[in-house]
């Protein structure tokens, strides 16, 4: 019997990577990744040069990242499929063989491999290898601590509604957002309203080559889905 192991890749600089994620991919005879077509995958680029060459490569496609809304039910139900297909196949190769799955950050903090991690339970061994999220390297990218003594952080999705976004910015200490991409204009007017638009940062990229840190009023229209929010806790401290 094989098993399914996944692991957290870090928040893309492959040095952040942990030393067991490190040891399982170097020994891999099988990874899987995800990635939208057309695409490498920013999971398998993270690992280039790092990876066994004589490793069987299995690229798991979404059918559907943002072409149509999530509350459209043709999404889920496209994915709902995608992930049922990847889990009988993830099942029927750990029958044998162990094969690694690649997931940027933390596989268990919004990871897309919950989806399969929920599925596999008793049909097939998993393990997962947690990993530094994405978050955690982009507020260091800024310089300055997230929280201090008491504060209390909140980790909002940008593709929330505005009001709730901006009622949950307004009773936070520190704050994270992410998921903007196309969101960013309703994120701005939500921080405006909650009144820490002045207070954010968004960091592109974190930990990545092109990495860039910057205030959040002074950010463009469009920003790349791998950029995060940061609002700096102000709290106690000696």
């Amino acid at each position: 019997m094989g098993k399914v192991i996944c692991i957290g890749l870090g928040p893309g600089d492959p040095e952040l990577m942990s030393v067991k994620a490190h040891r399982l991919l170097t020994g891999a005879q099988h990874v899987a990744f995800f990635r939208k077509p057309g695409r490498r995958g920013q999971a398998r680029t993270i690992v280039d040069g790092i990876m066994a060459e004589t490793a069987v490569e299995h690229a798991m496609e979404y059918p559907v990242t943002t072409e149509i809304h999530f509350s459209d039910p043709e999404y889920n139900r496209l994915l709902s499929t995608f992930y049922d297909d990847w889990a009988d196949r993830l099942t029927d190769l750990a029958q044998t063989e162990d094969v690694i799955v690649l997931c940027e950050g933390d596989p268990f903090f919004y990871g897309s491999f919950m989806h399969l991690h929920s599925r596999l339970q008793g049909r097939a061994e998993v393990e997962i290898v947690p990993g530094i999220t994405g978050m955690s390297g982009c507020w260091t990218a800024t310089g300055h601590p997230i929280t201090w003594g008491d504060d209390v952080l909140t980790v909002l999705m940008a593709t929330l509604d505005e009001e709730e976004l901006a009622t949950r910015a307004a009773n936070t200490d520190a704050l994270v957002v992410m998921k903007i991409g196309r969101n960013l204009d309703k994120l701005k007017r939500a921080l405006t309203k909650a009144g820490r638009l002045q207070d954010a940062w968004l960091v592109e990229k974190g930990t990545m080559a092109g990495q860039t840190v910057q205030k959040l009023t002074e950010v463009p229209a469009d920003v790349p889905y791998f950029s995060i929010a940061i609002v700096h806790g102000q709290g106690r401290r000696p």
